[in-house]
């Protein structure tokens, strides 16, 4: 069992950062890849990025990329949404996730352990 909580959230004007952490209680965590998620109102879910249990890859989706950086730290059962040059469309509910395996994907449905979630919101 692996419990997530996110953290980071906020207001933000354009252009401007925000860092999300998400911290995970138990032991295994570094056996499992991690994602974030998002979604905002009246929409669904979206992929933002996922890493895979040893750093080893990571994976953007388009919408975020060279904006958006994936990290984690084992030692620490943290992984991060380094998210930079912010726009309104990014505004939504930060999700970060777990899955039973070190491979990551962008698939939603198999990631088995879910955050609480953290808003962002980006004013024009």
């Amino acid at each position: 069992q692996v419990q997530l909580v996110e953290s980071g959230g906020g207001l933000v004007q354009a252009g401007g950062s925000l860092s999300l952490s998400c911290a995970a209680s138990g032991r295994t965590f570094s056996r499992y890849a991690m994602g974030w998620f998002r979604q905002a109102p009246g929409k669904e879910r979206e992929f933002v990025a996922t890493i895979t249990w040893n750093s080893g890859g990571t994976y953007v989706a388009d919408s975020v990329k060279g904006r958006f950086t994936i990290a984690r730290d084992n030692a620490k059962n943290t992984v991060y949404l380094q998210m930079n040059s912010l726009k309104p469309e990014d505004t939504a509910v930060y999700y970060c996730a777990a899955r039973n395996s070190p491979v990551t994907s962008s698939n939603k449905d198999v990631y088995a352990y879910w955050g609480q979630g953290t808003q962002v919101t980006v004013s024009s």
